[in-house]
């Protein structure tokens, strides 16, 4: 089994924007409620979300690196991933409650009060820029922190949306833009976060990773002297970083104990080097009538 040095999260950092996230939300709240901006209300409540998951990538980090127990041999490993998946499903709710408001605000036009919209927009830029750019590095490696990531670049994005709505709405008088940019900034959401959910899906449901082809494995170990087949394969993701392989060997001949280790050494070796698979455990065969199939169907 290989050791993987893993990037570590600035926790400060992380503080920083939730308390920069924060003062958007409850600005934009109190701005939407005193201008009538269903989009400045909207991007409050995708703020609010942020504030969330960044609360939540905070916590799942943090739980994260709690000691393995004798009932949780694994530790707390996945909590980032339950978390990551808690967010994106967050995110579709939001999505699809602000589509519903806007079409009802569509077809009921209201005056907005479009300088606090603009200025407040301004303001979300600023905060959720330096937020990302406080983040940034620790999202390249941590699937939860990329969830807490891709929720402030769309804040960026959709409060640029908020803000050309303001514009608009202040020179031209347009109000329907405000429920229009609700709903692009609805379904910026649900499609943002619909990786995000997919690949927490997978990693729960321990599905094979995308980045290894079992049958690579399978030409890697022919390749190895001694080796005969290998099958019975399982191999999943326990988080954002380590891959675990299961699986059963067959020797060429009936070896001691002490050279089939050697073998084995040298694919646990290549396994790492080759797939980053962490963590291996194997079943050495010889002569064993059983399926010989690279991976069980029942």
């Amino acid at each position: 089994m290989s050791e993987h040095h893993h990037h570590e999260i600035k926790g400060k950092n992380l503080f920083i924007t939730i308390i920069l996230n924060i003062v958007i939300t409850v600005s934009q709240i109190l701005g939407g409620i005193l201008s009538g901006s269903l989009a400045l209300l909207s991007d409050a409540l995708h703020n609010f979300s942020d504030v969330m998951a960044l609360i939540i990538a905070w916590w799942a980090n943090k739980i994260s690196l709690r000691n393995k127990t004798s009932d949780k041999t694994y530790g707390y490993k996945r909590a980032q991933i339950v978390a990551a998946l808690f967010n994106g499903a967050v995110l579709v709710g939001i999505g699809f409650f602000l589509i519903v408001e806007a079409i009802s605000r569509l077809q009921h036009p209201e005056p907005i009060g479009s300088n606090l919209v603009i200025y407040l927009a301004l303001l979300s830029i600023v905060l959720n820029a330096a937020s990302v750019l406080l983040i940034k590095d620790d999202s390249h490696g941590n699937l939860n922190i990329k969830a807490a990531y891709l929720h402030l670049l769309t804040d960026v994005m959709t409060s640029i949306a908020v803000l050309i709505g303001g514009l608009l709405m202040k020179y031209y008088q347009l109000f329907w833009v405000d429920p229009l940019v609700t709903i692009i900034i609805a379904i910026y959401l649900i499609q943002a976060s619909y990786s995000l959910i997919t690949e927490s899906v997978s990693i729960l449901m321990q599905s094979t990773p995308k980045s290894v082809d079992l049958q690579d494995i399978e030409n890697t170990v022919e390749q190895i002297k001694g080796l005969k087949n290998i099958h019975h394969i399982h191999l999943w993701q326990l988080d954002d970083h380590q891959l675990i392989l299961e699986a059963h060997l067959d020797f060429d001949e009936d070896l001691p104990i002490s050279k089939a280790t050697q073998i084995e050494s040298q694919l646990v070796k290549v396994l790492a080097e080759k797939f980053a698979i962490t963590h291996v455990t194997l079943q050495a065969e010889y002569n064993v009538d059983d399926d010989k199939g690279l991976f069980c169907t029942h």
